[in-house]
């Protein structure tokens, strides 16, 4: 067992400064270096500023303190000299300070320093733990600490290996690495809520096309909301508790369908754009993140955009500027968000066609954590989007299909060829499921069991002709 001691010396915490002095790092007391060194003979690894070398050995300066530090405990020891890096004294404390082994530091602009000796340490230990050379333990340490003093909050801004590693290799052209959005989608998308296996999501978040359907039967719109809530109860019926299973439900005619549906662990996405507006507006007007904040954090934003490659430029840069707006929005209020877009319906869909909508949206910086497609038609147009989406970001949660109410067996040759795709999680269907059963549930010709049943049936029969065909299963 590796014991540690972190110094960590916070006067006000010995009763040696008042509370309202909680910001003073040093207070002189042979209390609390009796104390000390009754723990450093026991200890591998020694952690602490100048000043808490200090305490530790009662000296009054740091190279007598090292050495007292030395006499009393083998441990390696750490000295952390805030901008100017750290040193690293193994074995004998040399006669200068500087003949440690040296860790740099990293120039960067100091917005809050709680939480950077936790960073530090986690750096250090990320490689001492592993028995990586010093040198390496403490450049980890050191970037950990500067990422961290960097942003605003504390515990939650220390950086995950995949952000860390992403720092050492590229560095960053920010002095303020809270500016950064490439390091900051890193730590966010290594920070998120686990989701494992894949997603099967019943799809009714249709207004305009449900409105249609009741206006066909005769019904009053007041009617879609209950229709809404048998197709949760349809969708817990398939779902079973388990994981992989989810809704997209919309606010407009399903606010009460998304209160049945919380407790059942289903993943749950909510749309935010204005049914059918091409170019794209939102829903909610103009200022999303205002409505984006009221929802659960664990309720994912979707967006559906008809958006073209080809599409002529006044529209297409219209659509893309309200897309960053989407993203940052969501990324502001700290939701996931899954991007839809549907490019068939408006131009030719070749093999290139979605990947390309994909590479000019990654190219202004909007990643979204799923995306949402059409199925494509060959397994080279899913090689083209695997391809932009691993070069852009391969911590991507991944694509889930859309039906566009087409008939069950276009839907399972379509997830055929998805399959091929290992970035392909699942579907998000809708009408194809449901759109029947409302017509004769809207018209009074079914009643609410057999409506449910209906649903049921179909959804399922998609769950079994997904998992039959694709590779990723439900946990």
């Amino acid at each position: 067992m590796k014991i540690v001691c972190d110094i960590d010396y916070r006067p006000t915490l010995w009763g040696l400064a008042g509370h309202g002095d909680g910001d003073e790092r040093f207070v002189a007391s042979t209390a609390v270096t009796d104390r000390m060194q009754t723990i450093l003979p026991d200890c591998d690894l020694v952690v602490g500023t100048e000043e808490e070398l200090h305490i530790a050995a009662g000296a009054a300066n740091t190279l007598q303190a090292l050495r007292r530090v030395r006499e009393l405990s083998d441990a390696v020891i750490v000295c952390k000299r805030g901008p100017m890096g750290c040193m690293v004294y193994p074995g004998a404390i040399p006669d200068d300070l500087e003949d440690g082994i040296r860790g740099e530091g990293f120039a960067v602009e100091v917005y809050n320093v709680l939480g950077a000796g936790d960073a530090f340490m986690s750096g250090f230990l990320r490689g001492w733990l592993r028995d990586e050379p010093l040198e390496t333990c403490a450049k980890w340490a050191n970037a950990c600490g500067a990422l961290v003093v960097s942003r605003l909050l504390c515990s939650t801004e220390i950086p995950t290996w995949d952000e860390l590693a992403y720092f050492l290799k590229n560095g960053s052209p920010h002095k303020a690495l809270r500016f950064d959005e490439a390091i900051n989608h890193i730590h966010r998308a290594t920070t998120r809520r686990e989701r494992r296996g894949g997603l099967m999501v019943l799809a009714f978040d249709h207004r305009t096309q449900l409105e249609e359907i009741a206006e066909r039967a005769g019904a009053s719109p007041d009617r879609i909301g209950v229709f809404k809530r048998l197709a949760v109860r349809a969708a817990v019926r398939v779902a079973k508790g388990r994981p992989g299973f989810g809704i997209l439900c919309d606010e407009k005619y399903g606010r009460q369908a998304l209160f049945d549906a919380a407790g059942h662990n289903l993943w749950i996405g909510r749309p935010v754009e204005d049914p059918g507006s091409r170019p794209l507006r939102f829903e909610a007007g103009r200022n999303l993140g205002s409505h984006l904040v009221e929802w659960p954090v664990t309720h994912t934003v979707k967006c559906l955009c008809f958006y073209h490659p080809d599409d002529p430029e006044p529209l297409r840069l219209q659509q893309e500027e309200t897309l960053l707006v989407l993203h940052e929005a969501s990324r502001s209020v700290g939701r996931e968000l899954l991007v839809e877009i549907i490019a068939g319906k408006h131009g030719a869909l070749g093999d290139d066609t979605v990947a390309r909508v994909l590479a000019r949206l990654y190219a202004l910086g909007v990643k979204p954590d799923w995306w949402k497609l059409e199925p494509q038609g060959t397994t080279a147009a899913w090689r083209n989007i695997e391809t932009v989406i691993g070069d852009n970001d391969p911590w991507c949660r991944g694509i889930v299909l859309l039906g566009l109410e087409a008939p069950r067996e276009e839907l399972e040759t379509g997830f055929r060829t998805a399959s091929t795709s290992d970035l392909v999680k699942g579907f998000a269907v809708g009408r194809t499921i449901f759109a029947a059963t409302a017509e004769r549930w809207l018209a009074g010709e079914i009643d609410d069991a057999a409506a449910i049943d209906e649903v049921a049936a179909r959804f399922a029969g998609l769950v079994d002709a997904w998992q039959a065909t694709a590779s990723v299963a439900v946990v």
